[in-house]
């Protein structure tokens, strides 16, 4: 009989501590609907507002406050057990000495680093969305958008694991001392690895060339458009849509032009008429540069030169030198080709042609014999 009461008496125990951790379970269940279901109502009022901060704010802390409700829940639970063994595993003892530390405040500690690694990334990706609705004058350009968000989340990992350590008992200072020491080895065994990081920092710091820009270098076979640029490498799409990935150390060694940020582009063309038109030269070169001066897609700022320049074997040359108001690639060449055709119309209008290559035969007639045998040989006309 009092083996049956000591019997009834365990389970009762045992049935009331398995109850109390299913009440917590359901309670973190309820907590979590309802923060879920005030954050969703929240959100949908404020995303509303013209103030990015406040949709960025609850954007980043859905996840982290969830996952934090339920590790409190399930830690809350665990302690409420009767389970010895469970605690002790979501215990950390370090040394001897040192009291145990729960996981739980660690994953509270790495649960606030992620929700400002997340608050980092929508901000960036709300400044690199909103460039093109912004005045040109307050733009920030893409490129250091992404090397401010890297830095700030690389601070935002360092800082917080250190935290986490400090937390466990681990000294920060043997730790930094050990980093020193490693930093050195790591130095010799990955140079080009850090060649390329301190390589893409000078990018980021100097800027020749940001996301979008068309580059080429002249030293080597790059050109292309800029797709990203890491801290390790940088990724061009050529022309012909391949990509081509350049580790960032490279930069430091070779030129690199960046025709994206040319003012203008320019015209540069020789033109050729026949040496029996040589008398209307004059004339035509100052119709070509009055038609320049003219014309709504040259740049009157810039250099302007249309002159004679020199006797060739077929033609007598004069060259056009102006540049365009567009740095448009396409848009540039149907203004070059305007500009071809009205010089071509000027010519035409001066009685004058276009050279090509001519070659011109002078027979000299010496003896009345030679005359007769070319006269003979001309072809006739019945």
């Amino acid at each position: 009989m009092e083996y049956l009461k000591q019997q009834l008496y365990d389970f009762q125990g045992e049935s009331a501590w398995i109850t109390e951790i299913f009440i917590i379970v359901l309670a973190t269940l309820f907590i979590n609907l309802i923060w879920r279901y005030f954050h969703s109502k929240l959100y949908s009022k404020i995303i509303k507002t013209r103030t990015f901060w406040d949709d960025a704010f609850l954007k980043a802390l859905a996840s982290p406050v969830t996952w934090a409700i339920w590790i409190t829940g399930i830690t809350f639970a665990i302690e409420s057990s009767e389970s010895n063994y469970i605690i002790d595993i979501i215990q950390i003892q370090m040394g001897k000495s040192s009291e145990p530390v729960m996981l739980h405040d660690v994953a509270l500690i790495g649960l606030f680093g992620w929700f400002l690694t997340r608050l980092i990334r929508e901000v960036e990706s709300h400044m690199i969305d909103s460039q093109p609705a912004r005045d040109p004058d307050e733009r920030v350009d893409q490129t250091t958008i992404h090397a401010i968000s890297k830095l700030l989340r690389i601070s935002v990992i360092i800082t917080f694991t250190l935290v986490v350590l400090q937390t466990i008992g681990v000294s920060i200072s043997a730790v930094l001392a050990f980093g020193g020491i490693g930093g050195l080895a790591i130095s010799f065994a990955a140079k080009d690895l850090l060649a390329n990081f301190f390589g893409g920092l000078i990018i980021y710091l100097d800027r020749p060339f940001a996301v979008g820009d068309w580059v080429r270098s002249p030293d080597r076979s790059i050109e292309g458009t800029v797709e990203y640029i890491g801290w390790r490498q940088t990724r061009i799409r050529t022309f012909d849509k391949r990509p081509l990935y350049v580790p960032n150390s490279i930069f430091n060694s070779i030129t690199v032009e960046n025709p994206s940020r040319m003012s203008n582009r320019r015209i540069y063309e020789t033109i050729g008429i026949r040496y029996d038109d040589l008398h209307q030269m004059s004339a035509v070169v100052e119709a070509v540069k009055a038609m320049l001066k003219e014309h709504p897609d040259i740049e009157p700022e810039q250099t302007m030169i249309v002159n004679f320049n020199a006797f060739n074997a077929s033609s007598v040359d004069f060259f056009v030198y102006a540049f365009t108001k567009t740095t448009d690639w396409i848009k540039f060449h149907e203004v070059k080709q305007d500009v071809l055709l009205k010089i071509a119309k000027i010519i035409e209008q001066h009685k004058a042609e276009i050279a090509f290559p001519t070659s011109t035969l002078h027979v000299k007639m010496e003896s009345p014999e030679l005359a007769g045998i070319v006269q003979d040989s001309s072809p006739s006309k019945g």
